[in-house]
């Protein structure tokens, strides 16, 4: 349709009902106009339809003759606005995603100041989530995603909300690969502390640990020196570990829908592969790269085996990962909490520091403060109904196949 015809917008609101949206095209269906644009939403039973309309040349009149009769039957409210051709182009077209426990309506209301001072505009929003937190979508154009980005940032670290700026359209679907650390992010704990319980040294332990993670101390011989402390404990030490292990509030719910959407999932940590490859097992993950700890004669000897998993190594194994399944490192995802993180979360298209330190969050493309690991679903565009099917046909499978 050439950009000179005329075209016709429709808002239609009022009481929703079934079969609306059929009667209503019913009524136009003899008349020549094509279906430019069409959205529709429902909220607590009030409808919302825009439609636009193509009004082929000896159509105008009757077409809105019709849409004013229908909408008078069914006691909907109708507003026409003419113009000329389809919605115009949408440039810089980027994904908003704000979450919230609780969600405010201020929340909201800096995330859309800061848009519209960026000269983005929002053409489409949506809930993904209710429960455990509420999140909310916005489809941006105009504004540039980059400048963006740091802006939102700032207002939400202000405001005590999360939010997180993802490419829209291709950049967003298909294949990826998820990079996450492991202690304090897949897991509650941090495994050397709970091996350290065990040696009777864990305050020193944690001590070390805390100031590692900050960035206060070089990652490698902080490890050493707390290592070292765990010499002597019998290697049926991990078995107990390994039972103590807590897993964050919604990991196995995002591993389970990660896989179920034939994304690739990798685990790496600055933690211990005797501890962290049953983890991943249980969750059916493959993927796995950690530290090793010495054994002699069936007891720690205080020493790492190998070269250490540092924050360097973490992004090399993350590129050589995305290189073993022929993606570009824009489709990559990596989430972790610590300094010994950063290099694989600067490296990743979409950094997400969970939970993480100050110099962490301030560095990250997104931080998420909320202890559910899962929310990292929502980022991707995913909906809390939508997660929740693919959970029910999961246990439906389990169940066929017993």
């Amino acid at each position: 349709m050439a950009d000179t015809v005329r075209s016709l917008a429709a808002t239609i609101t009022g009481n929703d009902a079934p079969g609306l949206l059929t009667r209503l095209m019913a009524a136009i269906a003899e008349i020549d106009a094509e279906i430019l644009d069409l959205e529709q939403t429902v909220v607590r039973g009030q409808l919302s339809i825009g439609m636009l309309l193509g009004v082929p040349p000896a159509g105008h009149d009757l077409l809105q003759d019709r849409l004013a009769g229908a909408c008078a039957r069914l006691g909907l409210t109708l507003a026409l606005a003419e113009g000329i051709g389809d919605n115009p182009p949408r440039l810089n077209r980027s994904v908003v995603t704000i979450l919230g426990r609780p969600l405010l309506s201020s929340h909201v209301a800096v995330t859309t100041r800061v848009i519209a001072e960026h000269d983005g505009n929002i053409d489409r929003s949506r809930r993904l989530s209710r429960t455990p937190l509420t999140s909310l979508e916005f489809w941006v154009s105009g504004a540039d995603p980059a400048v963006l980005r740091p802006a939102l940032a700032r207002a939400a670290a202000t405001s005590g909300f999360d939010v997180s700026i993802s490419p829209a359209g291709l950049a967003r679907q298909g294949r990826r690969l998820i990079v996450m650390d492991v202690d304090s992010t897949l897991i509650r704990d941090e495994v050397i502390e709970l091996l350290a319980a065990h040696a009777g040294c864990e305050l020193a332990v944690r001590e070390v640990t805390e100031r590692a993670m900050r960035g206060e101390l070089d990652f490698a011989e902080s490890l050493r020196e707390r290592v070292q402390l765990l010499a002597g404990l019998p290697v049926s030490v991990f078995d107990d570990v390994r039972a103590a292990v807590r897993f964050t509030p919604g990991a196995r719910t995002l591993v389970a829908t990660l896989r179920d959407l034939g994304l690739t999932i990798g685990l790496v940590s600055g933690g211990f592969i005797e501890v962290v490859a049953p983890l991943a097992a249980e969750l059916g993950i493959t993927r796995v790269h950690a530290n090793a700890l010495e054994v002699a004669d069936g007891r720690l000897t205080g020493r790492v085996a190998g070269e250490i998993v540092d924050r360097a190594a973490k992004a090399t194994k993350l590129r050589e990962w995305a290189g073993e399944e022929q993606l570009p490192m824009s489709r990559t995802i990596a989430i972790g909490d610590g300094a010994n993180d950063l290099d694989m979360l600067a490296a990743a298209g979409l950094g997400i520091a969970f939970n993480a330190k100050p110099t962490v969050r301030a560095s990250a493309d997104t931080a998420l403060n909320l202890p559910y690991l899962d929310a990292v679903l929502f980022l991707l565009g995913l909906s809390r109904e939508e997660v929740e099917d693919a959970a029910a046909a999961r246990d439906k499978l389990d169940l066929s196949a017993r």
